[in-house]
């Protein structure tokens, strides 16, 4: 089975078109990603694939249907078995358990009498076996609703599978879980993530831009070895294209200085010339030197119009560089030490089984983990006094922090850019100064009025770190809470570099294995 995209394109009503002219395949058994920056079109892909959305142009064909998890399940107002697509199968078979003889209840179960085993088995491999058929799904956390739909695949076994950011939410256990199941499947998978540990499992990349869609034939590890060279190659053309611009200026120079010579000396002859061949001759100059120059001119034109080209390549190949100064506080320095906490939320029993002791230091940079809701987040919030401990105690010195989380939430507000950043201008600088962070920040005069919530995450990171650097208070310590899920992997290389660059303590709640490794986390802490 294979899967053939022909000239397709895609746009939203009113509007230019998101891309168009996209043509690819999936062939059998084969496992691909698509990667691109936010808002090329990735998930759109997914959807037209899915047959969620139809194309406005071109076609898709497949002998199968595909089975689709999208990245936002949202409020689905449904039951766990809704969402599985197999309510109406167990139904079907319970009644039939209770004596039905009904022809529609036969006909609905479809000789499927392995239905509800494969339901048990499916949950229990992604650790979700005290999660029954009939629970809302809008009652799970979002970890267990993305294990849920991949479920799914182990009770459907479908052979065409897409997947937009499947381990978005999960944690490094059942992150494991999802590269096995990866690894082992015989099916065609189509995946959309920024995960590169994932995308290091498939075999084929498509990179999906404004210029469409281009394959690189190998893993996402490979796809950067390539970009590399790209840049590279890049690099030399714009030197190369420089040099011809020089050449061409410098041949342009010499050809009209002879020629200025030239026409001096004809004035000097002109005497000895009859009067009725000066006309012609003076004609023949002023067009010989007209031709020349339109020449010469063309071909600077040409080179000019060339780097320029170039160069807008280069920007947009070009990463961001985000550079704190360095924390003020001296390296050792004891900022936060929690004896026997524990935290309990109303009338429930503690978190934790047993009491923590924590101790940070200046320069620390540490890496917290544990599984989805073992109290990471309220671990963090308790060492800010974001929260108040039920048990034990902490004792805190002074110095500055910052928290970002992964909604990037102190971005989120009613707004615009400008306002949020001139906010942030503590030290009033004049008005040029923030708007030329602002550009720094990719963020031109045309985005100043736009409303700080409708941001993608990427945008929400780069104008809080922008706010930061207008601010210029370099935190003692940097918290972040799973920063990268609602990243493109562009924002995320921007993040990393800024994180690793950082001369500071640290405290990272994170399950991106590779994003941690980048940013040198010096030790790790296990809660739960």
């Amino acid at each position: 089975m294979s899967i053939i995209i022909s000239d397709l394109a895609y746009h939203y009503p009113n509007q230019d078109h998101l891309f168009a002219h996209i043509s690819f395949s999936v062939e059998k058994q084969s496992k691909i990603s698509i990667v691109g920056n936010n808002g090329v079109g990735k998930s759109t892909i997914l959807k037209l694939l899915a047959g969620e959305l139809s194309p406005s142009e071109g076609s898709i064909t497949s002998s199968s249907q595909p089975y689709y998890i999208p990245q936002h399940t949202g409020l689905l107002h449904q039951t766990v078995a809704e969402v599985l697509q197999i309510s109406d199968k167990l139904k079907a078979m319970e009644a039939i358990i209770q004596g039905s003889v009904s022809q529609a209840d036969y006909d609905t179960l479809a000789d499927d009498w392995t239905i509800e085993s494969r339901y048990e088995s499916a949950l229990a491999y992604w650790q979700l076996s005290h999660i029954k058929p009939d629970t809302p799904i809008d009652d799970l956390s979002g970890g267990e609703k993305t294990k849920v739909f991949l479920s799914g695949l182990l009770i459907h076994t479908p052979e065409f599978i897409l997947l937009d950011e499947p381990s978005n939410h999960l944690d490094a256990a059942s992150r494991e879980l999802l590269y096995q199941y990866i690894e082992q499947s015989t099916a065609s998978i189509v995946v959309v993530s920024h995960d590169r540990v994932l995308l290091d499992q498939l075999d084929t990349t498509y990179e999906l831009s404004e210029q469409g869609i281009k394959l690189y034939g190998g893993n996402y590890s490979f796809y950067i070895e390539q970009k590399e060279i790209e840049e590279n190659a890049l690099d030399d053309s714009i030197h190369a294209e420089e040099k011809a611009l020089r050449l061409a200026r410098k041949k342009a120079q010499e050809v009209r200085e002879r020629q200025e010579k030239r026409l001096s000396k004809g004035q000097k002859n002109k005497s000895e010339v009859p009067r009725i061949a000066k006309k012609t001759l003076t004609n023949s100059s002023e067009n010989t030197a007209a031709r020349l120059k339109d020449k010469h001119g063309e071909i600077i034109n040409n080179s000019q119009s060339k780097l320029t080209d170039l160069r807008q390549q280069k920007r947009a190949l070009k990463e961001l560089k985000i550079d704190f100064e360095n924390a003020s506080l001296h390296a050792g320095k004891l900022l936060i030490e929690a004896t026997g906490i524990n935290y309990a939320y109303q009338e429930e029993a503690p978190l934790w089984k047993n009491p923590l002791d924590f101790k940070l230091y200046s320069n620390d940079r540490i890496h917290i983990c544990g599984n989805n809701g073992s109290g990471k987040t309220t671990f963090i919030k308790l060492l800010t006094g974001l929260l108040s401990p039920s048990a034990g105690e902490i004792k805190r010195a002074d110095f500055k922090w910052i928290y970002l989380d992964q909604n990037y939430s102190r971005v989120d507000t009613d707004c615009s850019i400008e306002e949020l950043a001139e906010s942030y201008n503590h030290n009033n600088l004049p008005e040029h100064e923030v708007k030329l962070r602002l550009n720094r920040f990719l963020f031109p005069s045309s985005t100043w009025d736009k409303n700080c919530r409708s941001l993608s995450g990427g945008e929400k990171m780069r104008l809080y770190l922008c706010c930061l650097m207008i601010s210029n208070q370099t935190p003692d310590l940097i918290i972040l809470d799973e920063p990268t899920n609602n990243l493109d992997i562009a924002n995320m290389q921007i993040l990393t570099q800024t994180i690793k660059n950082y001369r500071g303590s640290l405290l990272v709640i994170s399950h991106d294995r590779y994003f941690v490794n980048e940013i040198g986390t010096t030790s790790e802490i296990e809660i739960g």
